[in-house]
């Protein structure tokens, strides 16, 4: 029977691996990308238990379905003014923002 041996490593070694170290120009342009998707995702994530399509939550506040999926799927950079609107007018929520050094 032939042996195998597992070479797990973490994902922080992996990232540093496939994006370079924290800090390299690699590294960020990663990062940044990641916490756009969280976003996306999160803002999806909060419509469907609203039970709101894009289409609603786009009207609710005054944008389009289009811009709504864009943000949804990664597409599309959004403005902070515009993130206020979707949480707070077509949310009906509140948004807290969280900054570390």
């Amino acid at each position: 029977m032939e042996k195998t041996t597992n070479k797990l490593t973490s994902f922080s070694s992996h990232l540093d691996k496939e994006y370079g170290v924290k800090g390299s120009p690699t590294r960020e342009a990663y990062e940044q990308e990641f916490e756009t998707f969280k976003l996306g995702a999160m803002l999806q994530e909060l419509r469907k238990e609203k039970g709101l399509t894009q289409e609603q939550l786009a009207e609710k506040c005054g944008t389009t379905k289009n811009y709504i999926s864009r943000i949804e799927n990664n597409s599309s950079d959004i403005r902070l003014s515009t993130l206020m609107r979707i949480i707070q007018v077509g949310l009906g929520g509140h948004l807290n923002l969280n900054v570390s050094l």
